[in-house]
């Protein structure tokens, strides 16, 4: 057993696509996905690139695949990374 392993809620680009047209979000942030109970208050997501987005987002998350950052940017949203 890995005891720095470190265990994240992932997300796909196609099921953000869904989450925003289903609750009209905005900035994809671990305070909104709380808020609309996605995650817990103590969660780490990850943002992978399986999927299409079409939105134009900010996110603000733990971590992001190099595949789903690209889509991200040429959608017109941007990324900012959380200090672990």
């Amino acid at each position: 057993k890995n005891i720095n392993r470190i265990d994240y809620k992932v997300f796909n680009l196609g099921q953000i696509e869904l989450l925003v047209e289903k609750y009209a979000i905005q900035d994809f942030t671990l305070e909104t996905l709380y808020l609309h109970g996605l995650v817990s208050r103590t969660d780490k997501v990850k943002i992978l690139g399986n999927g299409e987005l079409k939105a134009k987002l900010a996110f603000k998350v733990n971590a992001i695949s190099e595949k789903a950052k690209a889509a991200i940017e040429t959608a017109g949203g941007s990324v900012e990374l959380l200090v672990k």
